[in-house]
């Protein structure tokens, strides 16, 4: 492997030809020419007026179309291609984001990922989660990948830069999958799908303490790479986190895919990471215990260990997390949430503690791996563990949560239980989404799924989601492509990558 190489520039304005020509001259500076089937990958994880900072912003997209051309070498395709967050059809996070006037703007083909046929990609490595994970098409079929993540904290894997953008290269029903307190071991092994030609992060204004409603953090660079376990070592230093302790950047690592220590990799540019690490000096990053965050709020939070506690003691990668971020969607809408939220508790994983609730109080047990047993208003309380071991969820047969099926679940739930103490939410994780609804449907918030600047954007993105995926059945092109064959027919790539490996792209 030849030495990585990371170039820090200054950008301080969202400037569309500023950005295209730091990117250009970071191409030329890795020498990297795209060809073929090139695909732009950026963070479009949730948009619109109230997430102005959770994604790639679509001026550093128009300048990352412009530089690739600029640096053609052959390119007979050029698109960018994304799957948001969980439940919100990509179309909504484009429409919010300004990115369609981007693609009109750029002349560039866009895909939606869950709306493309999923390919099976195997896996051989020996510490594997499993046999084959599945992809989009566009993702499988590219020839110069190119990774356009957002410079971020995150509540579930500490930060989120360029290998964690790989959740993105999912869609939802398989994205679910192995997002639990093994998350970190998922997105290294998404790893194993593609490995990106270019990288460069919007670090222009960087969010922190969460993902999808960051705190923005003006930064002021452009990050640019050719390896992203070495890229995302450097940026973990710019904000004074050791790489080492992110669990997927040191997994990936371990798997051959790249370097951590800094005297391995080449850093350039026109900042240097000393002083990159001075614009960075207070960012916080987002990995909080459920039981501090809401600390100061009406909701007392209990967790125990998930399974496997003898790998963890804690799921950072599930249900604990996402109440963090529903919670923090719901006071975007709604300024009054903390004052209408009843007092209540909540539980998650193996909890063998007391639960002090009053009379009235609700328990909320969330996710299948909640479990207590103990003394509540009613008497004698006994929650079983609901959790199935990940070898019996087969990708294959994986079907989607529709976002109407959620809420209508919800919405049922809470309607039986409405005069009972204990609430059971199963699922493994229970989504953001669900969770939005459950706290709106206890405290009477605004519901942000009706928030009339999002519900038509919503609903109209939803619709052609829908038709679209039905029209691809109807014409018999299959929605999942069973098989270790990537999209041109070729076999899919199986990398075991030892330590010490090149692998695909380098």
């Amino acid at each position: 492997m030849t030495r990585p190489k990371v170039i820090i520039r200054r950008c301080d304005t969202y400037d569309v030809q500023a950005i295209r020509k730091i990117l250009r001259e970071g191409l030329e500076e890795l020498d990297l020419q795209p060809s073929g089937h090139t695909l732009v990958k950026p963070n479009v994880v949730a948009s619109g007026p109230l997430f102005p900072h959770a994604h790639t912003r679509p001026e550093f997209i128009e300048g990352m179309v412009a530089a690739l051309r600029d640096c053609d070498g052959g390119m007979t395709e050029l698109a960018v291609g994304e799957r948001c967050g969980i439940t919100i059809p990509t179309r909504a996070a484009f429409e919010g984001a300004g990115f369609y006037e981007v693609f009109e703007r750029a002349g560039v083909k866009h895909y939606h990922f869950e709306e493309s046929a999923q390919v099976e990609i195997p896996l051989s490595h020996p510490r594997r989660l499993r046999d084959y994970i599945f992809t989009p098409e566009p993702v499988a079929r590219a020839d110069f990948f190119v990774n356009c993540p957002k410079f971020k904290s995150h509540p579930w894997t500490t930060v989120t830069f360029a290998m964690k953008n790989y959740i993105g290269i999912q869609d939802d029903r398989h994205r679910l999958i192995d997002h639990d307190h093994r998350l970190d071991e998922k997105v290294a092994d998404l790893q194993f799908v593609t490995q990106p030609q270019f990288i460069a992060i919007d670090a222009i204004t960087a969010g922190e303490n969460r993902m999808l409603t960051p705190i923005p953090f003006d930064l002021g660079l452009i990050i640019m790479g050719n390896n992203s376990v070495a890229f995302d070592s450097v940026c973990c230093r710019i904000i004074g986190v050791d790489p080492a302790t992110v669990d997927h950047i040191r997994l990936a690592h371990e798997y051959g895919f790249g370097p951590m220590d800094q005297d391995a990799i080449e850093v350039t540019g026109d900042v240097t990471l000393e002083e990159a690490q001075k614009r960075a000096e207070g960012f916080q990053v987002g990995l909080i215990r459920v039981e501090d965050y809401f600390a100061d709020s009406n909701i007392t939070a209990n967790s125990g260990p998930p399974p496997e506690p003898e790998r963890t003691d804690y799921c950072w990668g599930g249900c604990p997390g996402a109440l963090e971020e529903a919670i923090e969607i719901i006071r975007l809408f709604d300024a009054q949430t903390d004052a209408k939220l009843p007092k209540m508790h909540i539980v998650f994983g193996d909890y063998q503690g007391e639960i002090k609730a009053n009379p009235g109080e609700k328990v909320l047990f969330i996710g299948d791996c909640a479990k207590w047993e103990g003394e509540l208003d009613k008497g004698l309380v006994k929650i079983e563990s609901l959790y199935r071991d990940r070898s019996t969820k087969d990708p294959h047969t994986a079907e989607h949560d529709d976002i109407f099926k959620k809420m209508a679940s919800v919405t049922a739930t809470l309607a039986k239980n409405r005069k009972e103490q204990v609430i059971r939410l199963q699922g493994c994780p229970v989504s953001v989404a669900e969770l939005v609804l459950v706290l709106t449907g206890l405290a009477g918030t605004k519901n942000p799924f009706f928030a009339p600047s999002e519900s038509v954007r919503f609903n109209k993105s939803y619709l052609m989601w829908k038709s679209v995926t039905m029209a691809r059945r109807l014409r018999g092109k299959p929605y999942q492509e069973n098989g270790a064959y990537d999209a041109r027919g070729k076999a899919a790539p199986n990398i075991t990558a030892p330590v010490g490996s090149t692998l695909p792209g380098e």
